[in-house]
């Protein structure tokens, strides 16, 4: 079959069939009384096999390797072909990911592109200065895509940076809380931590329901930092949570604290928040620690469910108890 002939039934030009000849890829069985390259059936089947290969990624020298080396194994190849896809695809997507930043980002000209771009690389730089210097400047100098913002908070590992970055969240718009709630379901404990503590300096209602999602979290962490953050917000909600970190000795202090900002909105949830709180202690008599803590957690609790409960706990079994509570009441009373 000559060279024509081959090129209309194989689909490769017959300038590429010399190339491959040139490479000792392909060399034509015979020629014609003429001169004319012929290729034999077997000659075909190798075209094939080289179009085979190459619909792989594999390169014309590491085609002639396969088809000529009777030892070669193409696992190693494979492997190798396989490292070097992803390696194009997380390069591709990582490069989507950022012109799609640039166009939510929505620039003015030029200019303003080069000014995102700049910016969206301070924001992964090795630098904590220049990582802090970005996201201060993500809200009034150039606007950046909250989705960014979020990635960077998510990975930060710098307290000032973070804390720069929930600063710069806080004031980004919409669509920040949903893509930190997205956070919450990290297999990584520090990055469920990050999501929950942007979440809790989050403005607006979208937020404090994925905080009050968060409060039944398998993560007691992820379930104390939301509970903190309702507790700042008035949410009653967080009462039960609160309570269990008391119990549990996790950040008791700040919980209380929370429980006092909770009860002094009115009467009726300071006599509840009492009650719960009595409750706990006459279900936790086996853990003395708990127990004082709960009634240290009464002196914030204003109403007369507590005042009534500390007069009844300073006559308590437990010494530490009882003094705690009539410590209390005499605070309460010099008011």
């Amino acid at each position: 079959m000559l060279i024509g002939e081959v090129a209309r039934r194989s689909g490769v030009s017959a300038r590429m069939l010399r190339h491959y000849e040139s490479l000792g890829l392909v060399q034509p069985s015979g020629r014609t009384g003429s001169g004319y390259r012929e290729y034999s059936t077997e000659d075909i089947r190798r075209i094939f096999h080289i179009e085979s290969l190459r619909s792989l990624g594999l390169s014309l020298r590491e085609i002639g390797r396969a088809l000529d080396d009777p030892g070669f194994t193409p696992s190693a190849l494979v492997d190798d072909l396989i490292r070097q896809t992803r390696e194009r695809i997380a390069a591709e997507s990582e490069l989507l990911t950022r012109l799609r930043r640039i166009d939510a980002a929505d620039p003015d000209g030029w200019e303003g592109v080069l000014q995102v771009v700049a910016l969206l690389q301070a924001l992964g730089s090795k630098s904590a200065d220049a990582r802090q210097r970005a996201a201060l400047s993500s809200v009034d100098e150039v606007p950046v895509p909250v989705e960014a913002l979020v990635e960077a908070a998510l990975s930060e590992s710098d307290p000032n940076v973070a804390g720069a970055l929930r600063w710069a969240l806080a004031r980004s718009g919409d669509g920040g809380p949903a893509l930190l709630a997205e956070g919450l379901g990290s297999p990584v404990a520090a990055v469920r931590e990050r999501a929950v503590q942007s979440l809790a300096e989050m403005p607006g209602g979208e937020a404090t329901a994925w905080l009050r999602d968060a409060l039944v979290h398998p993560d007691v962490v992820v379930r104390g930092y939301a509970a903190l953050a309702l507790g700042a917000r008035g949410t009653a909600a967080a009462v039960p949570t609160l309570i269990d970190m008391i119990v549990e000795g996790r950040n008791d202090t700040d919980a209380a604290d929370a429980l006092s900002v909770l009860a002094a909105s009115d009467t009726v949830t300071a006599d509840q928040i009492a009650a719960w709180l009595v409750d706990r202690l006459a279900h936790d008599t086996a853990e003395a620690p708990a127990r004082g803590r709960l009634t240290q957690a009464l002196a914030g609790i204003p109403g007369t469910t507590a005042a009534h409960a500390l007069v009844e706990l300073s006559h308590d079994e437990d010494r530490g108890v009882a003094l705690t509570a009539a410590y209390l009441l005499q605070l309460r009373a010099a008011r």
